[in-house]
């Protein structure tokens, strides 16, 4: 059978760390680097007699999630136990929900390419983190550090929706977008806080059966997701092929080999031997509770990108660039907000600020640190005024962000750079690039228009971007014979 009659199935479990500054039931920091077991407590440490405390800001970040992802949030949840045994699980169990939790039936819709789709989301629940196993601090023994121990979650679990990789990515890539939008999460994958464990299956294209899963834990990027499955997918259609039986079992993916391997046998929910925590009361949410977070939600991307285009005029293109993330959204509405005009801001922002964070291989939550929203709407300001010309401001922009102590006016006057408007500089501009390119020179004066823009750029070159374009133009309009 060849392995094109075979269709990828697809569930991602998404555990998100909520943006609180304390743990899911004790007072404990979640600062991220702290000494190791520096940010613990008889709570988290599963000392006798402790008692666990919920985190009220951890509910309300939770119910955020689910209500921006689309998910009905019950009045009525419960926390349960779940027992596992690991060294850096001091408990004996981590604190869960299981067949009551706090937010079901939503869903997320999809961009690939130009073709949307919807990913249902089975259920939102509240748990805590284990702590760390560290295998590289000491020669031949495994370090534990519980920092992490107690550190609040929600886990966003996706139905089998999913038939490719890439359609794996596109939802990774919208739900970590919503998120941010909420405010739930920072999402940092290099710090932890938003992990991916994705179920994958094969079947006989056609078939509406699931076959026998496997997960894949621990992958470090969106990409490496995608990555991990085509190779698992790929193993699970060679085996059924070869007349064998997938097992359930846990796997982990190797970025440096390009290969999944397996790491556990999977447990079912009946291992973990669920019931509900003695120490903790239902959680209860009341109706009005859920409307007031609703009604403090902000505009999500799609209709931001919708208003962007029919309020400001911008292109679909840009548009989605700016609502890519809530930072770069947030940057550009504070330019809006200091009078900057909409297209001049879209193109400043997606052009030269984005250029400056992929050189540097920053997130768009840097941007206001390289060039702050200041110094960006004084440069558009600058050139709006006439006062620069658009190749000037470009020298501008590399100076600010080379030195952000200087200014924008501090370059311009100590480079020369305010736009010249008199007509004998230019004139004088224009006769030394017609003297330094002679054949483009006449070439333009007998009829080719065309070159005018080589002689411009000429121009602006030998005036450090001072010179006034639209002057120049006309200047040089005015000796066309041909």
């Amino acid at each position: 059978m060849s392995a094109t009659t075979w269709e990828m199935v697809v569930g991602l479990e998404v555990h998100v760390q909520l943006k609180t500054t304390t743990k899911a039931f004790c007072a404990c920091s979640t600062e991220f680097g702290a000494a190791p077991n520096s940010n613990t407590c008889p709570v988290c440490l599963g000392l006798p007699g402790a008692l666990p405390v919920l985190n009220e800001h951890a509910v309300e970040l939770a119910i955020r999630a689910a209500l921006a992802t689309g998910c009905e949030v019950h009045e009525t949840s419960i926390f349960s136990r779940k027992n596992y045994f690991y060294p850096d699980l001091p408990k004996g169990y981590q604190i869960s929900q299981f067949d009551r939790p706090l937010a079901t039936g939503g869903g997320l819709d999809v961009l690939l390419g130009d073709q949307p789709m919807r990913i249902g989301i089975t259920r939102i629940h509240m748990e805590e983190d284990a702590g760390k196993s560290v295998h590289d601090r000491f020669p031949n023994a495994t370090a534990i550090d519980l920092n992490r121990a107690g550190v609040p979650l929600c886990e966003i679990v996706s139905e089998p929706d999913m038939r490719t990789s890439a359609q794996a990515g596109a939802y990774l890539r919208a739900l970590k977008q919503v998120l941010e939008y909420a405010a739930v999460s920072d999402c940092s994958m290099e710090l932890g806080s938003l992990r991916v464990d994705a179920n994958v299956s094969a079947r006989p294209a056609g078939s509406k059966d699931l076959r026998t899963r496997t997960e894949i834990k621990n992958v470090n990027s969106f990409s490496n997701v995608e990555r991990a499955l085509d190779l698992e997918f790929a193993r699970h259609v060679a085996t059924y092929e070869a007349g064998g039986t997938i097992v359930q079992q846990t796997m982990l993916y190797d970025g440096a080999k390009q290969e999944v391997r397996p790491a556990r046998s999977k447990e079912g929910s009946h291992d973990y031997r669920y019931f509900p925590e003695p120490d903790l009361p239902p959680l209860v949410v009341p109706k009005a509770r859920v409307e007031r977070i609703r009604g403090a939600l902000p505009e999500f991307p799609a209709a931001k990108v919708a208003r962007y285009q029919a309020e400001l005029g911008l292109g679909a293109v840009e548009a989605n660039v700016l609502a890519s993330s809530a930072h770069l959204a947030r940057y550009f509405e504070s330019l809006l907000a200091k009078g900057s005009q909409a297209k001049s801001a879209a193109n400043w922002v997606t052009g030269a600020a984005m250029q400056a964070l992929n050189e540097r291989s920053r997130e768009p939550s840097a941007l206001d640190g390289l060039i702050p929203v200041d110094t960006l709407a004084r440069i558009l300001s600058l050139v709006a005024a006439g006062a620069i010309s658009s190749s000037a401001a470009k020298t501008v922009f590399a100076a600010v962000l080379a030195d952000p102590s200087t200014s924008p006016d501090a370059v311009v006057a100590a480079q020369g750079l305010a736009q010249v408007s008199d007509d004998s500089a230019l004139v004088k501009w224009i006769d030394e690039v017609f003297a330094e390119l002679p054949a483009e020179a006449a070439r333009f004066v007998g009829g080719e228009r065309k070159l005018q823009g080589v002689l411009i750029g000429a121009i602006m070159k030998k005036s450090k971007g001072s010179a006034d374009p639209k002057k120049l133009a006309q200047l040089l309009g005015a000796r066309v014979t041909g």
